[in-house]
């Protein structure tokens, strides 16, 4: 990921610059372009907090947690789950929030135009237009999207003090670090095994799904720092310098560092497969175990598997994300965490 401070960020023709007065605009090519300033979305982070701009509506009220269920083989998993994305809110960050939610509402151009290219073109052909008709109707499709990114796109510039710059450097070479590793999974659900006999020894089992952390810019948003990027199931996080915005189909959230509860802990845990060649093996069993721990004999296909120590990162708060991520590079999710505990 690393630590990379940009001056400017670009939409479309448009070009956002940071400078000691503000945010300026402006807008054409090379050798010609015509400004204005200052204007746009303006984050400053320092000793002294962080500043921006605009007006927001009250917080609503986090949904009921949810309940555990049955699956397979009678045992009861506890699904670990965030409530939906525009339910996640704290007041620091409703004003952008109010910003980025506004920018989605707004109506898409692209569809209309493909609808209309597609409408024209039967009619154009029949005529002896359908060339000209296919070229300009290709024309104002790219235009439309066009349009669309420049006026959908949020564009958020941080102006970093001494303390903070050094505070998001830091946390930039944890976030590579995690990144880095070779196994990253989404926990969705735990619960406790009844008979350890047939889960390899294990007293608690878990559902997870491969996940990807990754430096990606949030949907509709561009900024002037790398953003680390994790999906956590039906939604996304995305660590920006000086809050967690959440993603997912039925909106965004937001979330300041200080009210984000993130714990540590390494878990031995069984693989049934080839554990990741950076995850740190503690030992092996068998995927059908006696009590004493050895290979239960009745079972033919009973091979030994690694027992890997990982550690697990959650992610909580009041508001309602509740997330857990494991990865198989055990030993950095503690620096990670007191990096992202260093960005509040």
């Amino acid at each position: 990921m690393g630590f990379s401070y940009r001056q400017s960020v670009s939409v479309g023709p448009f070009r956002f610059n940071l400078s000691g007065s503000g945010v300026g605009m402006s807008v054409g090519v090379r050798g010609f372009r015509v400004g204005t300033g200052p204007r746009g979305n303006y984050v400053r982070l320092g000793a002294r907090g962080v500043s921006y701009r605009c007006a927001l509506p009250s917080a609503p009220t986090p949904s009921t947690p949810p309940q555990p269920r049955l699956i397979s083989g009678g045992v009861a998993m506890q699904e670990i789950e965030s409530t939906s994305a525009a339910m996640i809110v704290d007041s620091s960050s409703e004003t952008l929030l109010n910003e980025i939610r506004e920018k989605r509402r707004l109506l898409a151009l692209k569809p209309f135009a493909i609808v209309l290219t597609c409408i024209a073109i039967p009619f154009a052909v029949a005529n002896g237009w359908g060339i000209a008709t296919l070229v300009v109707g290709i024309v104002a499709i790219l235009a439309a999207s066009h349009r669309d990114r420049v006026r959908k796109t949020v564009v958020i510039l941080y102006d970093f003090e001494a303390h903070a710059a050094e505070m998001f450097r830091r946390f930039g070479e944890w976030a590579e670090a995690l990144a880095s590793s070779r196994g990253a999974w989404h926990v969705a659900s735990e619960g406790r095994g009844h008979n350890r006999k047939y889960h390899a020894g294990a007293s608690t089992l878990v559902k997870r799904n491969a996940t990807t952390i990754r430096t990606a810019e949030p949907p509709g948003i561009r900024t002037n720092v790398p953003v680390l990027s994790i999906g956590v199931g039906r939604q996304t996080l995305y660590f920006l310098p000086d809050r967690l915005l959440v993603f997912d189909r039925t909106g965004v959230g937001a979330i300041s560092y200080a009210t984000l509860d993130i714990s540590v802990n390494r878990q031995r845990f069984i693989e049934e497969s080839r554990a990741p060649s950076d995850a740190t093996i503690v030992g092996h069993t068998w995927r059908y175990v006696n009590k004493n721990g050895g290979p239960d004999r009745r079972f033919n296909n009973n091979p030994q598997l690694p027992i890997c120590l990982y550690d697990e990162i959650s992610l909580r708060t009041a508001s309602g994300l509740n997330e857990v991520v494991q990865i198989s590079r055990s030993g950095i999710g503690e620096g990670f965490a007191a990096a992202v505990r260093g960005l509040a």
